[in-house]
């Protein structure tokens, strides 16, 4: 696991937030939760694919990767983005943007 990830799961956990690792699954990926809910899981070790909502991706003017691997063919109307972090910023804006997340599934 890459040092930015690692301190993204670390600052997610002291927010509430669980990883989950799948059995059999050796690529990276693994999922994240909050109160039981399912928002969002790692593709590998700098991209994390995240349910924010159309309006949450639009208002943040979040833009799905032109050359996603996993996801190639995304709808622009998707709940689901995928953001990249290679930076301690990047990881920050995981960061802002799960805050939202949370906020909604505790407001639920």
């Amino acid at each position: 696991m890459s040092k930015l990830r690692e301190q993204l799961v670390r600052k997610l956990q002291r927010m509430g937030v669980e990883e989950r690792t799948w059995p059999g699954r050796d690529d990276g990926f693994s999922s994240l939760e909050f109160a039981g809910k399912d928002f969002a899981h790692f593709h590998n070790d700098g991209e994390l694919d995240i349910r924010l909502g159309r309006n949450l991706i639009k208002r943040e003017g979040l833009v799905h990767p032109p050359d996603s691997k996993v996801h190639p063919g995304r709808s622009q109307n998707s709940q689901w983005i995928e953001i990249r972090f290679t930076t301690p910023q990047g990881v920050e804006k995981i960061v802002d943007l799960v805050r939202l997340v949370i906020a909604e599934i505790a407001a639920r």
